[in-house]
């Protein structure tokens, strides 16, 4: 009974893996892609650069869109104790430090100060791809292709 119960176990696990895999979606620049907006029209592309989070903003089309009176706030660490991260405007970037691997960021964006912000999170996992070689929060592998973490 226990060995069945394990095995159960293990394959829910190895599920739960597979198909969280593939959801990444890669913008123009190699960066993960974020949804900002409700209705796809407004992206943000996080690329990695000297241990900051650099986010690019996207219109529909992957164009870039200049930062203006746009607004973001990030969020990481226990939920029970969540820290706010420092968020800056540089180079018409939005610029956050990164967190530890395996935590999330939760980022809040505005188009300005009176709009509703879009919530969009992101894993920062630092896990290695075995097919692509490439660190798991910007894999460029899909699911379908059926590779494993190691």
């Amino acid at each position: 009974m226990k060995k069945h119960i394990l095995t159960i176990l293990n394959s829910l696990i190895l599920s739960a893996v597979a198909m969280a895999h593939g959801e990444v979606e890669l913008g123009p620049n190699g960066g993960r892609i974020l949804e900002f907006s409700k209705n796809e029209s407004m992206h943000g592309e996080v690329v990695l650069k000297e241990n900051q989070f650099h986010i690019a903003l996207l219109d529909k089309d992957r164009k870039p869109v200049a930062l203006a009176e746009q607004e973001l706030t990030a969020t990481s660490g226990d939920r029970a104790k969540p820290e706010k991260l420092v968020v800056e405007k540089k180079d018409g970037k939005f610029i956050v430090p990164t967190v530890k691997s395996g935590e999330w960021v939760i980022f809040q964006f505005k188009e300005n100060s009176k709009s509703k912000a879009v919530t969009a999170r992101l894993q920062y996992d630092l896990t290695i791809c075995s097919a692509c070689k490439e660190p798991e929060w910007i894999c460029k592998c899909t699911a379908k292709e059926g590779k494993s973490k190691k």
